[in-house]
């Protein structure tokens, strides 16, 4: 199905931030807080939206965060329209609101075998160039989304810049733009590559050799030395360092079958992990607290430790990780779509019922 144009919204200049309701923060990283709720419009329209916020970046980066904000605000304004990702609908002090879409991020979507969803985002890419538009940050998974109907939407253009297919510095943001893509395409479909494909991703630009031998270990020595971040694919990096010494210890409890981490935004600021517990034997989230203390003397902070009788698994009997961020996440609206089959839609919508994380259920207004 072609993408449909979309007519382009009044975006409201100088917005009351008072005007968005945060339901659940989806991402932070040092320049940016991003959350997902609620915006009224200056009609009082309410709509499902994602805002992104500066305003408490540390003052050190506060400048570079107004600039990759301000690349957004101008690359929106003028792609907006052309059906390849959500509208601008507000700018304000140190924020701005786009449109929310029901979709999941490619990491978490795991679209493998889907060709549909690998030809939708050629085509956007296409669109986006047309339109002028270089992304220049899709080799994060995050920032491709597979919407609920299967389309492609691309996600954060804090570095996206204009470009023109007549100039060779265009040409080669934009093959690097759809190499990037092919990336992912050999993750999920790498049986769909054609000989031309595979020859384009064995083959890097001049501009993506120079940067990854200068720019990119200068980029990663300030985020990883001397900012201590590290963007695993939007996760926090306690899942990486805190969450397998908290599922080793729950582990070796002799009721405890398997342990599944996941980690999510607190509205504190924080990442917060979240143990999924398989258990063989009756026991009780105090006794596995009690345990996990005794364990570890050190007392790592475990959010929230929630007892299933069973684990949605795939196939090949690996633990279906999407389905339990999406829960940890209190993310729960695409869980039946990815589900698959009726035996783990069933399961998993026990474990969203008995979900710890209810941001959603704080911050909301009663109904």
């Amino acid at each position: 199905m072609p993408r449909q144009k979309r007519a382009i919204p009044t975006v409201e200049h100088r917005a009351d931030p008072s005007r968005f309701i945060v339901d659940t923060v989806l991402k932070r990283d040092v320049f940016s807080t991003v959350e997902r709720g609620t915006w009224t419009d200056r009609d009082g329209v309410s709509h499902p939206a994602v805002r992104r916020r500066w305003d408490k970046v540390s003052p050190w980066l506060a400048l570079l965060a107004a600039r990759l904000a301000a690349h957004e605000v101008n690359a929106l304004e003028k792609v907006q329209s052309t059906g390849v990702t959500t509208p601008l609908l507000a700018v304000g002090r140190k924020f701005l609101v786009r449109g929310w879409i029901e979709g999941v991020p490619l990491q978490i979507a795991r679209p493998t075998g889907d060709l549909h969803f690998f030809q939708s985002a050629r085509d956007a890419l296409h669109i986006l160039h047309r339109a002028g538009y270089a992304h220049n940050d899709l080799a994060k998974q995050q920032n491709w989304l597979r919407g609920a109907d299967g389309e492609s939407w691309l996600m954060d253009f804090q570095l996206a810049l204009p470009i023109s297919r007549r100039w060779k510095l265009g040409r080669v943001l934009a093959y690097e733009d759809l190499r990037h893509l092919l990336k992912h395409k050999r993750t999920y479909c790498p049986e769909a590559l054609t000989p031309r494909e595979r020859k384009m991703l064995a083959t890097k630009s001049l501009l993506t050799r120079v940067w990854m031998n200068t720019g990119k270990k200068v980029y990663r020595f300030v985020t990883r030395r001397l900012l201590s971040y590290s963007d695993t694919e939007g996760r926090g990096p306690r899942v990486t360092q805190v969450a397998p010494r908290i599922a080793e210890a729950l582990t070796a409890h002799p009721a405890v079958h398997h342990v599944h981490m996941a980690d999510f935004q607190t509205l504190g600021g924080k990442v917060g992990l979240y143990a999924f517990v398989e258990t063989d034997a009756p026991v009780s989230v105090e006794v596995l607290r009690l345990h996990l203390a005794e364990a570890l003397p050190d007392r790592p902070h475990l959010d929230h430790l929630q007892i299933v009788s069973r684990l949605p698994r795939a196939a090949d009997g690996s633990v279906r990780d999407d389905l339990l961020l999406l829960v940890a996440r209190n993310q729960i609206e695409m869980l039946d779509a990815l589900a698959g089959d009726d035996d783990t839609r069933a399961l998993i919508a026990d474990i969203a019922r008995a979900r710890l994380n209810l941001t959603d259920r704080i911050t909301r207004p009663a109904a």
